[in-house]
C-alpha cells in the first residue's frame, strides 16, 4: 500500500471490527474474501461495503461453478448506521481478531453460462435466471496480517482528501478454508480450500483508482503471493507492493511487474508476474479459467466512453512447482474500450 511521507501503519485488532464514520459522504467499511478449491474446480469471492453516510450498503456474490457457469448477484441495500458487515442476506463475523471470521449467504444468484455478459449488468439480469444460494465458509488465517491505519509518526490520524481518497486503512491476510457453497440445488464442498481476505475503511470514491493489478494468491498454508501494482495518474514509476508468504512470515516485495495477455475486447486470457524480494525473484504464471466484467460509473458523467473497469478472473496459478486457483483482478479506466494501464505513455489519458 502507498504511504505517504511521515506516515506508518498501526495494526490493531480492534480495526477488525466496524468504526464510527468519519463526517464525510464517501466514507467506505468494506470486508472481501476469497475461497477455492482446486481439486474439485470452485471458487467464489464475496464483499460486503457499507456507505453509512449515503445510507445503504453494497453487496457482491460471485461464485466460479466447476462447469464454468457463474452465480452473481449484486444489492444495494439501505442501512441506517455501520454497527456491523452484513446485507442482502450476506453477513461476515469475526470470530477472533486476525485468525478466524466467518461467511453466510442466503439468497438468489443469476447463474450465467456466459460469465462475460455482465460486461452489460441491465442485459444479463434481465436475460438469465435467479436460482437460490446458500454459502457457509470458515476461514482461518495462516499468514500475519498485512497493512494497517496509516497513522504519522506519533500514532495520530492523517488528514485525508475525500475526493481523492481511497482508504484510511487497509489490511489484507491469507487464508484457509472449509464449508461449502449450494446452488440451485447442488452442493459443493470446500475441504482444505484456500483463499485470501482483505479489509479497508475511509473516504472511497472507486474513480480514485487510476489502473491497479491485484494478484492475491494463497498456494498453501505456507507459500503465498501478493503482488500489487498500482499505475499514477500523474506519471512516474508504478507503485509496487506485496509480500510472499513462507512457513510463516513473509519477505516484502521490494520490485515486481505483470505481463498480460488478452483477447480481441481486453479480457485477460494469462499472465506471468515476476515477484523480487531481498531474497529471489518468484515467477508466478497464470491462466484465466473464468473472467466476470464488472464496471463502475461516476455518478452524473456524460462521458460514457470512459468508465471503470474490474475484470474479476478465477486464475490457475503456478509457481514454485506448485499449482492452485486464485484470483486476479484488474481495475482499469477505460478509454474508448481500451484498459489505461496497456496504453502507450504517448496516449491521451
Amino acid at each position: 500500500m502507498y504511504m505517504p511521507p511521515d506516515t506508518r501503519l498501526k495494526l490493531d485488532p480492534r480495526d477488525e471490527y466496524t468504526h464510527p464514520p468519519e463526517p464525510v459522504g464517501n466514507y467506505n467499511e468494506s470486508m472481501y474474501f476469497n475461497a477455492f478449491d482446486s481439486a474439485r474446480r470452485i471458487g467464489a469471492w464475496v464483499r460486503v461495503g457499507n456507505r453509512p453516510n449515503e445510507g445503504h450498503a453494497e453487496m457482491t456474490c460471485c461464485v466460479y461453478l466447476p462447469d464454468g457457469r457463474v452465480g452473481f448477484m449484486f444489492a444495494r441495500p439501505g442501512i441506517a448506521g455501520n454497527e456491523r458487515m452484513e446485507a442482502a442476506g450476506m453477513s461476515f463475523e469475526v470470530i477472533e481478531p486476525f485468525k478466524r471470521h466467518r461467511v453466510r449467504y442466503e439468497g438468489d444468484l443469476l447463474v450465467m453460462d456466459d460469465p462475460l455478459a455482465m460486461a452489460d449488468p441491465s442485459a444479463a439480469f434481465k436475460r438469465y435466471p435467479k436460482r437460490p444460494a446458500s454459502i457457509a465458509l470458515d476461514f482461518e488465517g495462516v499468514s500475519p496480517m498485512h497493512g494497517g491505519e496509516i497513522v504519522d509518526l506519533q500514532g495520530r490520524p492523517i488528514e485525508l482528501d475525500p475526493e481523492h481518497a481511497v482508504y484510511r486503512g487497509h489490511t489484507e491476510q491469507n487464508m484457509a478454508v472449509n464449508g461449502h457453497i449450494t446452488v440451485d440445488g447442488v452442493k459443493h464442498d470446500l475441504v482444505g480450500g484456500t483463499g485470501y481476505r482483505d479489509k479497508s475503511w475511509g473516504p472511497r470514491h472507486w474513480h480514485s483508482f487510476f489502473w491497479y493489478k491485484w494478484l492475491p494468491v494463497t498456494f498453501s498454508r505456507d507459500f503465498g503471493i501478493l503482488l500489487s501494482i498500482k499505475g499514477r495518474p500523474e506519471g512516474g514509476p508504478n507503485r509496487i507492493s506485496g509480500n510472499v508468504l513462507r512457513d510463516g512470515a513473509y519477505e516484502s516485495v521490494i520490485d515486481g511487474r505483470i505481463e498480460t495477455e488478452y483477447d480481441e475486447a481486453w479480457i485477460p486470457k494469462g499472465l506471468t508476474a515476476w515477484v523480487t524480494t531481498e531474497r529471489k525473484t518468484y515467477v508466478m504464471k497464470g491462466r484465466i479459467v473464468t473472467t466476470v466484467p464488472l464496471r463502475h460509473r461516476k455518478v452524473g458523467a456524460s462521458d460514457f466512453k470512459t468508465y471503470t473497469r474490474i475484470t474479476e478472473s478465477m486464475t490457475e496459478f503456478t509457481c514454485e512447482g506448485r499449482t492452485v486457483l486464485g484470483m486476479t483482478e484488474y481495475c482499469d479506466l477505460m478509454n474508448d474500450g481500451v484498459p489505461i494501464s496497456e496504453q502507450r505513455a504517448d496516449a491521451p489519458q
